[in-house]
């Protein structure tokens, strides 16, 4: 059977004064957002962050339009959101998961 996950790779920037608050936020993630991913479709997600503030996010997910459009109907997604929207770099004020655009892909090694 083949593999029918997506794997996305993004990019977001948080603000470089903000970056030991934003990884400590990591360390207690709420029990209900986790849940929440995982229901909603997202596997083996990874954030990644450089001290210059670049974020680059993973997951692996059947549809990533999806598993973003069930996270926006939850409730703790919402939350989680406007607590997290004061750390990134964005001109348009979006949330970050608003700003989740997938790169294109070049390689894969399987």
């Amino acid at each position: 059977m083949p593999n029918t996950m997506q794997r996305i790779c993004f990019i977001l920037h948080v603000k470089k004064d903000r970056l030991e608050e934003y990884k400590e936020r990591h360390t207690k993630v709420w029990p209900e957002m986790l849940e929440a991913l995982r229901e909603t479709g997202w596997h083996n997600y990874s954030l990644f962050l450089r001290d210059n503030g670049m974020l680059i996010g993973y997951v692996e997910t059947p549809d990533f339009r999806k598993a973003l459009a069930g996270m926006a109907a939850k409730e703790v997604n919402d939350r989680w959101q406007r607590e997290m929207k004061e750390f990134f770099e964005d001109p348009e004020g979006r949330p970050a998961d608003r700003q989740m655009e997938p790169l294109p892909e070049v390689f894969h090694l399987d």
